[in-house]
């Protein structure tokens, strides 16, 4: 018990009373790429200027010969405290403060970038690239619906008022718009000009922001009318040759109070950003990063932007505010990272994967 107490004052810090900023960041979170963080969460002290805090194990090491898999996606929920991690055929959900692993599960037809209820019930888990996403019970893993889209399985959003799921797939135009009282796809948003890669929303669900192939840029779809509205195209770059996932642009967020649009430009290792107060939005600014940007995301509280180059970029002014290393110094790069709160050792806020928008 001794240990345990120390352990906890040591990483969370005497005064419990205060709010401590937290950065999670599940690794490998590019492709399988160990030399940027190994294997496992790595916890950073965002009150501290990013400074390695801990490191938290996943799954048991892979077989002899064998290379551990790519993470694909990173959610949390303040209602039960919970991180959940999926690899390319399973997830994990393990608790934030202890580590302490909760439940493993394999799924069929793998796993890729789920979603989680506002009330950290329900986990929305698409298959990798595949027909279906399976509807899964937070509490254990257990899959209780499948919602089938034929659409490549890829990328989730909840909207934050838990009246919408949002599914796109990388072999659709369209994207699905899931009622989660029912569980049906009530209706689509699209096409767009080609097949849906990293998207966001608004706060108020009324907009759609998509990457799409072939695009350094975005489109913006009317979740309404579900008509495409808007294409915008990075000016002054060239698309030039991608590292991964074959998308000039894959990462798009808006700022929680929507007036800025980050995007991700790997062939050119930028950031650029978008006044999104004018529609369409308008490019205003761009920032060099140390590699390939393949996504974007912000604290809760947007003062911050995150860039899977493991970049912390002030929202505000601009100036890049750390860039991460994990504890024997690595650079540590990821696409599947977020910030939680904990106060009174217990999670009080958690953050999201996506550059989801706030503004009702």
């Amino acid at each position: 018990m001794l240990k345990t107490t120390a352990l906890f004052l040591l990483l969370f810090g005497s005064a419990l009373a205060a709010d401590q900023h937290l950065l999670y960041v599940a690794n490998p979170g590019t492709r399988n790429y160990v030399q940027y963080g190994g294997v496992g969460l790595t916890v950073f002290d965002m009150d501290n200027g990013y400074k390695f805090l801990r490191r938290i194990p996943l799954w048991d090491a892979p077989p002899a010969g064998k290379e551990p898999e790519n993470v694909k996606g990173i959610v949390a929920s303040a209602r039960t405290g919970r991180i959940y991690v999926s690899s390319l055929n399973r997830m994990i959900a393990v608790d934030a403060i202890s580590g302490k692993r909760i439940w493993d599960k394999t799924y069929e037809g793998g796993c890729d970038r789920m979603a989680i209820s506002p009330d950290g019930k329900t986990l929305y888990v698409p298959q990798l690239e595949g027909p279906n996403w399976h509807v899964v019970d937070a509490t254990n893993g257990n899959v209780v619906a499948t919602i089938e889209t034929k659409s490549g399985s890829h990328n989730t959003i909840y909207a934050d008022d838990g009246s919408k799921v949002y599914l796109a797939g990388l072999k659709s135009t369209s994207l699905s718009v899931v009622d989660p009282k029912t569980r049906k796809v009530v209706s689509t948003v699209g096409p767009f000009d080609n097949v849906i890669r990293p998207f966001t929303v608004n706060g108020s669900n009324t907009l759609v922001f998509v990457n799409i192939n072939g695009l350094l840029g975005f489109e913006v779809g009317d979740i309404k009318s579900g008509k495409m509205l808007h294409k915008v195209e990075v000016q002054g770059y060239k698309q030039g040759e991608v590292k991964r996932h074959g998308c000039p642009a894959h990462g798009v967020a808006l700022t929680p109070d929507e007036k800025e649009l980050w995007l991700a430009d790997c062939a050119n290792s930028s950031i650029h950003i978008f006044d999104a107060a004018v529609m369409p939005p308008k490019q205003v600014q761009s920032l060099k990063a140390r590699d390939c940007v393949g996504w974007m995301s912000f604290s809760m509280d947007g003062k911050v932007a995150f860039s899977s180059t493991g970049e912390v970029f002030d929202s505000t002014s601009k100036k890049l505010l750390a860039s991460l290393k994990d504890e024997e110094g690595h650079d540590v790069q990821s696409e599947k990272m977020l910030d939680i709160t904990v106060s009174n050792g217990k999670v009080v806020r958690a953050g999201n994967q996506f550059g989801v928008g706030k503004k009702k």
